[in-house]
């Protein structure tokens, strides 16, 4: 078998102690099989209160303390993780499965194979049920959108992501989407442009506020929202269209 980057892994039972780096695949663990999950980042606040050995960033992850959990299965992302950390680990025997996710579809089709294959505990009911919800057609919006992701300096949401998918699957038009950058920088002079009909600031990576981000703005409408709802994939998708509705609105 093989991860979403082709590379080859040993088939192996299913999977009894599990490492994720991925925030997003963390709680789609957690949220299946809870007492497999063994160890997370930092950045793994999802679900609320898990408890799990932490094992420091998705971009400076402690392959010692990883080692001591003893993992069946080690879950990375191409975006997230670094290919050296993903690199060290095989090195020292370690099943590193990494995930390659850009659009809402590979979304689906990454975590599916995932359960089924690398941790071999078969498809959960609440991928299912998410992908259900994602099939129905998409209801066209027409305002032009774009997603800031920090500030000092100003950056968006690019081509080629998931988010940016996840625009568009919401009927919306993603204003960067043929940015030559997946997150590119940009004046904030231009972002608070007549040609956008709506700035979406997330609370992560940034941390947007009430008091930190729109008043950047004297154009442009502004609206504060959910960053795991707009970022994340795994048990988010969801609910991503209830959490963002206001936001939209």
């Amino acid at each position: 078998m093989h991860d979403d980057l082709g590379f080859d892994l040993a088939p192996a039972g299913p999977a009894r102690r599990v490492v994720s780096l991925v925030p997003s695949l963390t709680e789609a663990v957690a949220h299946t099989r809870p007492d497999a999950l063994v160890g997370a980042t930092d950045w793994c606040t999802q679900p609320a209160g898990l408890e799990v050995a932490r094992v420091r960033g998705t971009k400076n992850p402690d392959r010692a303390a990883i080692l001591d959990l003893s993992p069946d299965l080690v879950i990375a992302n191409r975006e997230e993780n670094r290919e050296l950390d993903v690199t060290r680990l095989r090195e020292a025997g370690v099943r590193v499965w990494v995930t390659d996710i850009r659009t809402v579809a590979e979304a689906f089709t990454s975590m599916r194979r995932l359960f089924d294959t690398a941790l071999a505990w078969g498809v959960p009911s609440w991928l299912d049920e998410a992908e259900r919800r994602w099939a129905e057609p998409v209801v066209p919006d027409g305002r032009r959108v774009a997603v800031a992701i920090w500030r000092d300096p100003w950056m968006v949401v690019g081509r080629d992501t998931f988010t940016g998918d996840l625009l568009q699957r919401l009927g919306l038009v993603h204003a960067f989407a043929d940015a030559p950058e997946r997150y590119p920088p940009v004046a904030v002079e231009d972002l608070d442009a007549a040609d956008l009909d709506l700035v979406l600031l997330p609370d992560e990576p940034y941390v947007f506020t009430a008091d930190d981000g729109p008043e950047a703005f004297a154009r442009v409408p502004t609206a504060l929202c959910s960053g795991r709802a707009l970022t994340w994939y795994g048990p988010s998708l969801l609910t991503a269209h209830r959490d963002l509705a206001g936001a939209l609105a």
